[in-house]
């Protein structure tokens, strides 16, 4: 589905800002012949680093640039205006339906709420001559109503360990202060979450790869707080809640606006891209000639 896939693009959008803040930080900095590394005697200079960012990633870089520009000069110029309510219903949609295979880090959610205030202005714009009827609108809200349905999500970070001595061990350095982050790296058997810190993102009680014991005392946790050691087939596990996000279920009226954006796009066909406006807003650029898409 088009929606689905404009999670991953907002995913790969929050990557895009971060590798330009990186190559635009490093643009300016004074000394581009120092050396970034060095291969026995041979050296990298921030210089060829720099090139070699520009040929891989200038292109993309600027026509993300580029894209945000346009999809906020042709909504002011339009009158589309995205109101606060949509975009948090947005990224609560993406935390508890989508978790971590969204690529949702809470680190980076003021990037997450703008990404997504540009993306359903994109959406917004690209189909605001599209007729829906009432009627197809309703439809499609009594067919996908789980949809609109959110489950309580909770965001979790995890410590797997194979004996009680070790998960004893490991909760009474957490009582002494020690950073939960960094005990999960050190010593979680969970390799995935391990590398992440413990971080395991946002599941719901129906979550697969939980028991329901593990659930139980998932739910039971207040934000920054940790559960004792849970017993599970492999071993013992300390979890710790960072986030509650409250299920909800959405009336026809909060999501009509949403509903009549995705079926527009269905009916569209089209790749989700702000490419199409770029003429409107008389876009030059670097690459010279402009491409459609």
């Amino acid at each position: 589905m088009k929606r689905e896939r404009l999670k991953l693009v907002i995913a790969g959008l929050i990557v895009l800002n971060c590798l330009t803040v990186a190559f635009f930080l490093a643009k300016g900095s004074s000394g581009n012949s120092e050396a970034v590394a060095t291969v026995g005697k041979e050296k990298i200079t921030r210089q060829d680093w720099l090139n070699e960012m520009e040929s891989r990633y200038g292109k993309e870089i600027l026509t993300e640039l580029i894209d945000q520009k346009v999809i906020e000069t042709a909504g002011e110029k339009n009158g589309v205006k995205i109101s606060n309510k949509a975009v948090e219903r947005e990224l609560k949609m993406i935390k508890t339906m989508y978790g971590a295979s969204g690529g949702y880090q809470s680190s980076d959610e003021g990037k997450w709420l703008q990404q997504i205030r540009n993306s359903l202005m994109l959406e917004e714009l690209l189909t605001r001559d599209v007729h829906v009827s009432e009627k197809e609108m309703k439809s499609y809200y009594q067919q996908n109503s789980e949809q609109f349905h959110l489950k309580d999500a909770y965001h979790v970070s995890q410590i797997f360990v194979k004996t009680k001595e070790e998960a004893e061990q490991t909760l009474k350095e957490l009582e002494q202060g020690s950073n939960f982050a960094v005990l999960a790296m050190e010593r979680s058997i969970d390799g995935f979450t391990a590398n992440q810190g413990g971080d395991a993102g946002y599941v719901s009680e129906d979550s697969e790869h939980y028991s329901q014991e593990i659930i139980k005392n998932i739910k039971r946790l207040k934000p920054g707080k940790w559960s004792n050691a849970i017993k599970f087939a492999d071993g013992y596990a300390i979890v710790m809640v960072h986030e509650h996000v409250e299920g909800k279920k959405y009336s026809y009226k909060e999501v009509k606006d949403q509903i009549r954006r995705q079926i527009a796009l269905e009916q569209m066909d089209t790749p989700v891209s702000a490419k199409p406006l770029w003429n409107e807003t008389d876009v030059k650029w670097f690459y010279g000639e402009i491409e459609e898409k």
